[in-house]
């Protein structure tokens, strides 16, 4: 396998953009500083809870105790367009970052790293109540999602004869959402494809809420807001032509849960972690702590190889992607770790085709 070639070409004038960065600059400043101590994390929603857990266990260690630690959401996109400005340190990321924001991040002299964290089961969720819908095709949901169903397809019986003649009530996250552009992707072949007509929210708990509200609604959401939820939302089988099959641990490590399975990421501010002792420790915990946090929020953690690969890649400052720019469907934990080992082979080469 070879990396796109302009995703190599970005990677190029990535490595160029750090040495010119990292070239000179002091070891450590002074520790009296008060702003190495802020470490700013914001994006995905989906991470979020991950960071969220992390930070907090953080905050405990000895050396944690100094940190000013936020950690917010408001969405893979908007997370990008703030870390691409230099405005945080960490980008939380449901998705790879895109070619647009690569440019960006590097026409703002901001060059990332980016980490593998976990991956996700994106779930399509229905109220308990609901008694027809026992599993739903891709052909369904693109049906359903797509944007010729815009104010047409609204009522349940237009997906099959048999469901009731009761309105569907369709929630989902906002256009900032790296969930809203995986989704798009992978179930209508476009990330700006979906109808605009549902009930849209970059706050995962509004989108439980509002399924756990209404037995006529049906959304799609993380995992571990459906994990977290399992008494008021039901999980539905997704048939992509072998078979339904429930969002889980198993199905995901066994790449039986398609296309709805993807990995998440960090992305870090390299500039950022080389000046900041305390943004490298934190980093550091993170990628430690990440085979027993992910799994109690609800993710399915990478192999003990991919993260230990994190771990090298992070203490290396090895920036740019392993990705081609997109939002790329069907990816499993095993093409995640060939990534990673192709990425860092291409690092040790110099990058050379």
């Amino acid at each position: 396998m070879r990396f796109h070639q302009f995703t190599r070409g970005l990677l190029k004038g990535a490595f160029l953009l750090i040495a010119a960065t990292l070239v000179g600059c002091a070891t450590e400043a002074a520790s009296n500083d008060p702003t190495l101590r802020v470490i700013r994390i914001d994006g995905s929603s989906t991470v979020y809870p991950i960071s969220k857990a992390i930070a907090e266990g953080f905050k405990t260690t000895p050396n944690g105790q100094e940190a000013d630690i936020t950690v917010a959401f408001s969405g893979t996109s908007a997370g990008f367009r703030a870390f691409c400005s230099g405005k945080t340190d960490i980008s939380d990321a449901s998705r790879p970052i895109l070619i647009a924001e690569m440019n960006e991040c590097i026409a703002n002299g901001v060059p990332f790293i980016e980490l593998p964290i976990a991956f996700d089961a994106l779930t399509i969720a229905v109220h308990p109540q609901n008694t027809w819908l026992k599993e739903i095709s891709v052909a369904e949901l693109k049906k359903l999602w797509e944007k010729a169903a815009e104010k047409k397809l609204t009522r349940w019986n237009q997906i099959r004869p048999e469901f009731p003649n009761a309105p569907i009530v369709l929630w989902g996250p906002g256009q900032d959402s790296g969930t809203f552009d995986y989704f798009n992707e992978a179930i209508l072949g476009n990330k700006r494809g979906s109808r605009t007509d549902y009930k849209a929210s970059e706050d995962d708990n509004e989108i439980v809420a509002g399924i756990a509200g209404d037995v006529n609604a049906l959304g799609y959401l993380p995992y571990a807001y459906y994990v977290a939820n399992q008494n008021r939302l039901r999980a539905v089988p997704v048939n992509d032509g072998r078979g339904a099959i429930l969002p889980a641990v198993e199905t995901v490590q066994n790449s039986t849960y398609q296309p709805l399975s993807r990995p998440l990421f960090l992305y870090v501010n390299a500039k950022y972690a080389q000046d900041k002792p305390l943004l490298r420790q934190f980093v550091e915990y993170y990628i430690q702590q990440a085979p027993t946090v992910v799994p109690k929020v609800g993710y399915v953690p990478l192999t003990p190889e991919g993260y230990r690969l994190a771990g090298i890649q992070f203490i290396r400052l090895e920036v740019g992607t392993a990705f081609k720019g997109v939002p790329e469907p069907d990816v499993t934990i095993e093409e995640v770790l060939r990534r990673q080992v192709i990425f860092q082979e291409a690092h040790a080469n110099h990058l050379t085709p």
